[in-house]
């Protein structure tokens, strides 16, 4: 009878305590930025990254050493987490896309060349099962807020028919902030969308608040009890907008930051400035709704920066080599950040390789264990690494396809510390180094302004936020030297089809010293590495624009013209 008493009372109780201790499935939080510059690297002689678009010259965000942008919500993230170093992404808008949702290089999709127009009769394949419908698999809820530019000729390609629940935003690749039309090779068509609704209600509210209002009802109105959330957020900040008004922002904005001499740069940093006010919105409704200590959020952006006079706009990835679609560093390697209390080890710089084809696997690992991964197929490149980041362990990456573009005749991909690039885009003309470098001065830069902030507010209510020292050694470890002088090597002078380029990456990330001649067998082994990835590749998608697109045609809008 004693025994039969004890199991009855002590065994409820163990099982009720086995059952407390099974941790809940992390909500994620994907921020994307576009064409924000990567990374703030610092050319003394004597640093930053969330989930859409930082490659900024390397001088858009404050927790990569710019003193000039304040972005105090996405530095407090970054000081509170991991700041990825070494974190690579495609070298434009739809192929870093194409990656981030199906966990392969654009060379397995199609995507690699160019980007995908509005007027284009294709998407990404429905055959490739993306990121949300494998989270939903796994219990998720998944919404995106912003731009989803990988196909809208069919609505079975729109996100509501690929796993999305909502969708506020628009289909194509950029579009103007405020009357939300894009212009594309001389047609002109309203683009903005609540589900597959044309949103004219929406008309003059500026993209990025529109963006930020339905990421912040999507989680005030999550109902955790029927499982996770899983939120996309693509900004358009920072892509330029329509020729009649490329870098749209409030005024009010702009007069805030006085201190920047050129104007154009000043209304660059007043959009880089409301997108960090949309990671605060968003990080204190997730504090609201009880759901930031279950969370995992990551910023990065979709490619490297368009410099002055690229695309119209004024990012800077000094002293990064390249621009936005180039294979140059200044191109491919992000800003990038991850945040949240899962990491045993955060407030740290990583130096582990990350390529946002890892993503995918990565955030499956993080939501369902190892055995999330036995379903992917094993066609997928990207690789896990949530162990990696949780332990600050080795990556399991060692190499990185940046691209092969057999149209353009340009490659590149990096082995260890080796990147090999071989022909250029643009006929060589974005190859070089440009600014403007920016305020740098740690003096300068507003330390009070990162505790103050919503996010910062957020870290010190859960005790992550660093102090303001281990905030300077962090933002010190981000920074990037090019001082390195060299009497091996030459300069590169790449063009299409051209003998390659072989650079050790590690000591010179700015690309300066071409090794080729100097190493001839990493070179070879190298070419190797590239042309196995291309004997593996499948024909770019791109087609012609079709005239059945023509907003003409539909009441000025761009639509699913093939339906």
């Amino acid at each position: 009878m004693r025994f039969m008493w004890l199991l009855f009372v002590i065994l409820p109780q163990v099982i009720k305590a086995e059952t407390a201790k099974a941790p809940s499935k992390p909500n994620i939080i994907f921020i994307l930025a576009d064409d924000l510059v990567s990374f703030v690297w610092l050319y003394f002689s004597s640093f930053y990254w969330l989930f859409e678009s930082i490659h900024q010259g390397f001088n858009d965000v404050g927790f990569h050493g710019s003193a000039q942008i304040p972005t105090p919500n996405i530095d407090a993230l970054a000081y509170s987490g991991i700041i990825l170093n070494r974190y690579y992404v495609a070298p434009i808008c739809t192929p870093s896309r194409s990656a981030l949702m199906t966990g392969k290089y654009p060379i397995h999709t199609g995507m690699q060349h160019a980007v995908l127009y509005a007027a284009e009769p294709r998407g990404l394949s429905l055959k490739e099962k993306i990121l949300p419908q494998y989270l939903n698999d796994l219990g998720y809820t998944s919404h995106i807020a912003g731009k989803w530019h990988l196909g809208h000729w069919k609505l079975q390609y729109t996100p509501l028919f690929r796993g999305f629940s909502s969708h506020v935003g628009f289909w194509s690749g950029h579009h103007d902030y405020n009357d939300h039309t894009a212009v594309e090779n001389d047609q002109w068509g309203l683009d903005m969308r609540n589900g597959t609704e044309v949103a004219y209600d929406l008309h003059g509210r500026y993209t990025t608040d529109v963006i930020t209002d339905h990421s912040v009802k999507v989680i005030a109105n999550h109902n955790a009890t029927k499982g996770p959330l899983f939120l996309y957020v693509a900004h358009a900040a920072c892509h330029s907008s329509n020729p009649y008004n490329p870098l749209p922002v409030p005024d009010n904005e702009v007069m805030k930051l006085g201190h920047i001499a050129q104007y154009k740069r000043r209304k660059f940093a007043a959009m880089v400035t409301k997108m960090d006010e949309s990671v605060g919105l968003i990080v204190d409704q997730l504090r609201k709704s009880n759901m930031l200590e279950n969370s995992i959020i990551i910023f990065s952006s979709d490619n490297g920066g368009p410099a002055q006079g690229f695309n119209l706009n004024f990012a800077s990835n000094y002293p990064l080599k390249g621009v936005k679609n180039t294979l140059w560093e200044g191109g491919v390697r992000a800003a990038g950040l991850i945040w949240s209390p899962l990491l045993k080890k955060s407030q740290r710089v990583a130096n582990q390789t990350i390529h946002i084809s890892d993503w995918l696997p990565t955030l499956l690992e993080a939501a369902g264990g190892v055995q999330a991964l036995s379903n992917l197929s094993k066609s997928l490149d990207g690789q896990s690494i949530w162990k990696a980041l949780v332990n600050d362990e080795p990556s399991p990456r060692q190499k990185v396809l940046h691209n092969i573009d057999d149209i353009w005749g340009s490659a590149g991909v990096t082995v260890g510390d080796w990147k090999l690039v071989k022909g250029t885009n643009y006929q060589g003309r974005w190859d070089g180094w440009y600014g403007p470098a920016g305020d740098r001065d740690p003096h300068v830069y507003n330390w009070q302004q990162v505790a103050k902030s919503r996010a910062g507010l957020a870290m010190v209510g859960l005790k992550m936020l660093p102090s303001q020292a281990e905030q300077q050694r962090l933002r010190t470890a981000a920074t990037v030297n090019c001082q390195m002088k060299s009497f091996l090597g030459s300069s590169c002078k790449a063009t299409a089809f051209s003998a390659p380029c072989l650079f050790n990456i590690h000591d010179d990330p700015c690309e300066q010293y071409n090794l080729a001649k100097q190493y001839p067998k990493v070179l070879k082994a190298l070419m190797e590495e590239l042309d196995q990835q291309n004997s593996t590749a499948v024909p770019p998608a791109n087609k012609a624009a079709d005239p059945r697109a023509d907003p003409r045609l539909w009441n000025y809008t761009w639509t699913n013209f093939g339906d």
